[in-house]
């Protein structure tokens, strides 16, 4: 059973990617919010977070390469409640061999209400929000009700 929230400290664990055409642009937004990015725990996926390392002189977590299963590693680390926050500038226009990976994460994501930026602007507002240094709590839907309920309408038509 899933707690109905869960508690993000002032420090976020903030998991960064990028897609190889989106790199340059995550660099750059990165050197630009090194101040904000340097009072959280960063982690980033292979040669993104490489990069990053080297670039802004923090310290980064790193995963596997997206397709190596690094995004899957930062789903995963949703879900268990070690990732609070997520900035993955990916590239909509290209076609990616772990592209079920990325939507995988993208879903991940929004069932346990963990903030994501695709995109500068989202990532922009999300980091500047006067909640980023402050403890909050990440409302869950109740998926125990929607199993149950889920479950209750396959017995009433005979499908379980």
């Amino acid at each position: 059973m899933l707690p109905a929230k869960i508690g993000m400290h002032r420090r976020k664990r903030i998991a960064l990617i990028a897609h190889d055409n989106r790199k340059n642009d995550l660099l750059e937004w990165a050197r630009y919010n090194h101040g904000t990015l340097g009072r959280h725990e960063l982690y980033a996926t292979g040669t993104t977070g490489k990069l990053l390392g080297a670039e802004l002189g923090l310290e980064v977590n790193l995963y596997l390469s997206g397709p190596l299963g690094g995004d899957q590693q930062v789903g995963a680390g949703i879900a268990e409640g070690r990732i609070d926050f997520v900035i993955f500038f990916w590239d909509p226009l290209e076609p990616h061999p772990h592209d079920v990976d990325v939507k995988a994460l993208l879903r991940i994501a929004v069932v346990y209400n963990v903030p994501i930026a695709c995109n500068r602007a989202t990532a922009d507002f999300m980091l500047s929000s006067p909640i980023m240094d402050e403890e909050y709590d990440r409302l869950l839907p109740s998926f125990e009700r929607r199993v149950l309920s889920t479950e209750a309408r396959q017995a009433a038509a005979g499908l379980d």
